[in-house]
């Protein structure tokens, strides 16, 4: 099963792009962030013939997550996170028992600080949520996969400059303990850096600030995909599909792919 993630910035607005990534990559299933568009206005009819079975859930103009499959699942769902309605989940389950989840974090403003940005201390609180509820439904044989714009980058090399990103929001401290706290409920595994090295820079999104993304080269890796344990020797490919980046009306997220034996 060929699995990508990929915060798409707007589905309609993308579905070019999203109809190229499925034709050259062919993957299994596509999980989305960003869709911002209301459930009963997604556009289903044009990728029916990529995708015949769809798990959403969006909102108006931001957030929004979508599950893309080629292969029929089970069920499906979407679960509420801080007491909001605000689109950042969903997932579904296939026979067999593998599951696949698909957050969009909150990205959490621009001051680090929760008693002076709300904004940053939804970020906080959704992970904790997150952490309590993993840590509630963590099984040692459970086949599931974790995938998303997690909107933080944890590792020294995820991010373009450790030392001057220290403390701007996506890689400080705090926010790093908490990913760690939550990568721990279940023993998740970082496929990314189950195939390339810790000490090896690895970005999934650029800023559209940049003029030119390549030659900056200022990247973070916000996107991800974990799996459980029991899926971790069935893992056999990884990549971050950084060309995509220099698409057309791209957005400033790229695919995130993995292949998994089941």
């Amino acid at each position: 099963m060929r699995i990508i993630t990929w915060n798409i910035n707007s589905v309609r607005l993308r579905m070019p792009l999203l109809r190229k990534l499925a034709e050259e990559t062919m993957p299994d299933v596509i999980c989305l962030q960003e869709t911002k568009v209301v459930d009963e206005l997604f556009p289903h009819g044009e990728i029916e013939d990529l995708f015949p079975y769809r798990q959403i859930n969006g909102i108006k103009a931001y957030n929004g997550v979508a599950i893309l499959s080629k292969r029929p699942f089970q069920s499906g769902g979407a679960q509420n996170w801080c007491d909001r309605a605000d689109g950042r989940h969903v997932f579904v389950r296939f026979a067999g028992g593998l599951e696949i989840h698909n957050f969009y974090v909150p990205a959490g403003g621009d001051v680090p600080d929760p008693a002076e940005n709300p904004k940053f201390a939804h970020k906080l609180e959704f992970l904790d949520e997150m952490t309590e509820w993993w840590t509630g439904h963590a099984r040692p044989d459970a086949k599931r996969v974790l995938v998303g714009d997690l909107n933080i980058a944890p590792g020294k090399h995820d991010v373009w400059s450790h030392k001057q990103l220290l403390d701007v929001v996506s890689h400080t401290p705090v926010e790093v303990e908490r990913l760690d706290r939550l990568q721990k409920t279940h023993d998740w595994v970082d496929a990314a850096r189950l195939f390339v090295p810790e000490d090896e820079k690895l970005y999934s999104w650029w800023s559209y600030r940049a003029r030119d993304w390549r030659a900056s080269n200022r990247g973070r890796r916000l996107d991800h995909i974990w799996v459980t344990p029991a899926l971790q020797a069935k893992l056999e490919k990884f990549e971050i599909l950084a060309e995509a980046r220099d698409w057309q009306r791209a957005s400033d997220h790229v695919p995130v792919i993995v292949d998994i034996a089941v």
